[in-house]
Formats: structure tokens, C-alpha cells, sequence
């Protein structure tokens, strides 16, 4: 008998920091009925869902509690944050190893209930990850999204909205290709209203684009290593990030985000995943979206592709 979806039902596998700091967020998002939280440690998993509980009164009705895979079978939504924490200096494809024998051991648990929601991957690194979870689970590929570049996105959008004064959300400019050190900000595209961007910088009063932009790049690619080397961990970002993703799928939304997914021909990408923008909805990744860049962008773009693809080689799966 085929298992009915619940798209009002999420799950959340993996209540470290970022697991925890997800459910609390989504409790107060109002896009779920029922979430159930994971963790190897079922007793953490019970305390987490107990204390974000208490705070449905504030918030509205729904249920939330401590489960196991059996749980998930007719979940809309499974979000995977187990793994192996990024430590201080640690780049984020130096987790590779360990946390693809964390999903070898968690995704087989997933798919052997017949779970046919969507897979959100956001245990790093992360464009690996979405790879692996693909290629053990035998899922749809539509229907296993990364995390990929939408946190690192709303970074970039934060740090030129300080630096020109206005709302980010105006501001329509995207990174790209791996969530990691050879990211891409897609300068080429970017805009703010429609206005190119260095038009609106020179509007408000800044003209040395090309310093700037190097700057502000290099200041979102090394956000995470600054948070880590500070608290220990990232969490509320990328809370919002999984948020908004969610919003997407369960109100079929059809938003483009920079998730990471497996690419077929995009930019001659074939066979790894990456973030690219593509249109978000309640079955998935509908499509790609071809974003123009420039040449330097290209190269770069498929020079982090390379970097991922070397790392995939190496992979048993």
C-alpha cells in the first residue's frame, strides 16, 4: 500500500545545534502540524522536542515529540543535519569522509520505509552530501534538495544591503556552485531592483566596485570560519535558511533558491551536485535556471565543479 504523504509533517534528523535551532524555528513558522525530531541519543532528541514544546502556547497548535525512522514514512519534509560538526580552520570538504559513513548508516534507514517526501540535506559538506543521499537512498533526484548556497546567498544580500543602505530584500544577486571555499558570487547578474549593481552603488556614493566587491565576497565566504571561530558553531542562519526552503515546498511556491542539486548539462556540469538557482516547489526541483555570467564567472564555476567531482571520485558509493 503506498504511503500517504503528509505535507504538514516534518522531520528533523540529527538535534545537535543546527537540528535544534531548525525545529525551534519551524515550530514558530507555522508551516507544520507535526514534527517529529531524530538523534542517535533518542534522550536529547526527547529534551529538544520537550523545551521547544512548551513554547507551542506562543505560537499555535501542532504536535512535537521525540520518534524514530518508523515516524517518518509519511513525513512531507526529512531534514538531515546529523554528522560530524565543522571544527575551527576545518574546511568543510575535510568532513567528507566522516559524515558520508554518517549518511551511509542514515539514509538506507530513510528510504527502506518507503519515504516519498522531499530529502533536505544540510549536514556539510553539504553539495557532497546531497550526492551521496542520491546515489544510497535511490531517490528521486527532484526530490533530494541541498542547503546549498541559499544561506551563503542571504549573506551576500546582508553585506551590500550594509553597504549601500538598503532593504536585502531588494537586492537580487546569488552565490554560487559549491557551499565552501570555492563558492561563486555571481557579481555579473547581480542587481538591486533591477538596477545593475554598480549603477546603484555609484548612486549611492561608492565607486571603487571592483575592491568592494572583492571585499564583500571574501567577507561572506569567510562568515561561517569567523562564527565558528567565535561560538563554535553556526545555527540561526542556517535555520532561516531551512525555513525558507520549507516555506517553498510545502506552499508550493515555485520561489528560485540556490539549493544544491545534481546537475545534467547545466554550464557542462554532469553528475555531482552544486548550487545553481533553481524553482522550488512542492515536489521538488522543477527546473534549473540558467543565470548569465560572465567568463570569469564560468570558469571559476567549473573550476569548483572540478573541486567537487575530484572529491566524488573518491567516494565509495
Amino acid at each position: 500500500m503506498e504511503t500517504q504523504i503528509n505535507i504538514r509533517k516534518a522531520a528533523v534528523v540529527g538535534c545537535g545545534f543546527v537540528g535544534s535551532a531548525i525545529a525551534f524555528t519551524l515550530m514558530q513558522s507555522r508551516l507544520f502540524t507535526e514534527l517529529v525530531l531524530l538523534d542517535a541519543n533518542f534522550d536529547k532528541a526527547d529534551g529538544e522536542a520537550k523545551d521547544i514544546a512548551h513554547g507551542i502556547p506562543f505560537s499555535g497548535q501542532m504536535k512535537v515529540y521525540a520518534g524514530t525512522y518508523d515516524d517518518i514514512s509519511d513525513a512531507g519534509i526529512v531534514i538531515v543535519t546529523a554528522g560530524a560538526n565543522q571544527k575551527p580552520e576545518e574546511t568543510r570538504l575535510a568532513l567528507v569522509n566522516k559524515n558520508v559513513a554518517v549518511y551511509q548508516s542514515i539514509i538506507p534507514e530513510i528510504s527502506k520505509r518507503g519515504f516519498e517526501g522531499i530529502l533536505l540535506v544540510v549536514s556539510n559538506p553539504v553539495d557532497i552530501l546531497t550526492y551521496a543521499a542520491v546515489k544510497i537512498g535511490g531517490f528521486p533526484e527532484r526530490k533530494v534538495i541541498g542547503s546549498g548556497t541559499v544561506l551563503d546567498t542571504a549573506r551576500l544580500k546582508y553585506a551590500l544591503s550594509e553597504h549601500l543602505r538598503v532593504d536585502s530584500r531588494s537586492i537580487h544577486a546569488f552565490i554560487i556552485g559549491e557551499h565552501g571555499d570555492s563558492e561563486i558570487a555571481a557579481w555579473s547578474s547581480a542587481n538591486v531592483s533591477g538596477i545593475p549593481l554598480d549603477d546603484f552603488c555609484e548612486m549611492r556614493g561608492h565607486f571603487n566596485h571592483e575592491e568592494a566587491m572583492d571585499q564583500i565576497a571574501e567577507k561572506v565566504k569567510d562568515s561561517a570560519y569567523e562564527i565558528i571561530s567565535k561560538k563554535h558553531a553556526t545555527y540561526y542562519g542556517i535555520a532561516m535558511a531551512v525555513r525558507r526552503i520549507c516555506e517553498c515546498i510545502v506552499r508550493d511556491e515555485k520561489s528560485i533558491l540556490p539549493i544544491s542539486s545534481i546537475q545534467h548539462g547545466n554550464y557542462g556540469m554532469e553528475g555531482l551536485a552544486l548550487s545553481m538557482p533553481a524553482v522550488v516547489g512542492l515536489h521538488g526541483v522543477e527546473n534549473h535556471v540558467p543565470i548569465s555570467l560572465d567568463e570569469e564567472e564560468e570558469a571559476l564555476l567549473k573550476q569548483s565543479a572540478g573541486t567537487l567531482k575530484e572529491v566524488i571520485g573518491k567516494l565509495d558509493l
